[in-house]
């Protein structure tokens, strides 16, 4: 362990890497990946942006907690798109889209008691697009977990959530997965827990964008957060060589198989992604540029937005928690 771990992310995925089977990790692609970030402007990607929504103090703070409680799983083909003011938005974006669409028509969507209620067609109402956003029986489960979980424990309001961690982000991450369990992303290897928390750790990166790192948005800590463990960055850290899969997964991932929720090869890819990122991270900082985990995380997801077609694609999990 070459920093503090308050989430237990690190120990636990360090136990996953050692002992994989299918995943390893590449010390001259490492190598190749942090020299391409050297080159790379070391700015954070900011909140500002067309499709992201602000109200007041209190409705922004719950409505991040909406966005990234529906911010999962957007592969399925034909691709799930929205078509918002003559643009059409496909993942993440169709999502924050599909929400600043659903506001200005006039639902609440950082009401609790709005929340508590919705139905799986009314969200699907919502998110009406092209083609069908997958898993939409659980995103209405999520949101109306939020609705009643801000009710009962913070009055309506998450930012008292917020206040509690006391600028705490790890505080936060965990307060966060007790109160709201879809957010609790926790994966069983070989009889062992090992915990990821990817949206609960970019649910606070979030916050510290949209607040602009005041108010809501300041936190002590965010150099104690983890790589949020997704689909995207190993597709970037597999294309520069970071990652190395068996031939067995490889040809698995390569064929556009699925890869079960919860199975070996699928933790044993997102543990070596949070350790990837960490050994980019001591890369990084003999070079000069200290970068905590979570800015490395942003810079590689949006190298990722860059790869060529022809990269070999992302590893496909139907999953709630990326």
């Amino acid at each position: 362990m070459h920093r503090l771990d308050p989430l237990g992310v690190l120990r636990s995925t360090s136990a996953v890497v050692r002992a994989a089977r299918s995943v390893r990790l590449h010390a001259h692609g490492l190598d190749r990946l942090a020299e391409t970030l050297l080159q790379r402007p070391a700015s954070v990607p900011s909140w500002e942006h067309p499709l992201h929504w602000r109200g007041e103090r209190h409705q922004t703070a719950n409505y991040i907690l909406v966005l990234d409680a529906l911010n999962f799983c957007f592969w399925p083909e034909p691709r799930w798109r929205i078509d918002y003011r003559g643009q059409v938005y496909d993942g993440y974006w169709a999502l924050a889209a599909a929400l600043r669409r659903a506001i200005e028509l006039g639902h609440p969507l950082w009401d609790a008691s709005y929340l508590a209620a919705l139905t799986p067609q009314r969200l699907g109402d919502i998110l009406a697009g092209q083609g069908v956003v997958p898993l939409l029986e659980e995103r209405a489960a999520h949101l109306r977990e939020v609705g009643l979980g801000l009710l009962e424990h913070f009055d309506g309001h998450f930012s008292q959530a917020i206040e509690q961690a006391g600028r705490s982000a790890p505080t936060l991450v965990k307060l966060v997965a007790q109160r709201f369990p879809s957010f609790n992303d926790i994966a069983s290897y070989r009889g062992h827990l090992v915990r990821f928390y990817k949206r609960a750790q970019l649910l606070v990166t979030d916050l510290a964008g949209a607040f602009d790192g005041r108010d809501l948005g300041e936190f002590d800590d965010l150099d104690q957060l983890t790589a949020f463990a997704d689909y995207k960055l190993p597709q970037v850290l597999r294309y520069y060589g970071a990652l190395v899969y068996s031939p067995h997964l490889a040809a698995r991932i390569d064929q556009r198989n699925e890869l079960p929720a919860g199975s070996p090869e699928e933790i044993e890819i997102r543990a070596a992604t949070v350790w990837a990122v960490e050994e980019i991270s001591h890369r990084l900082a003999a070079a000069g540029r200290a970068m905590p985990a979570w800015q490395i995380d942003w810079a590689l997801w949006s190298l990722a937005q860059e790869l060529p077609p022809d990269a070999p694609p992302y590893h496909r999990t139907r999953t709630v928690f990326y």
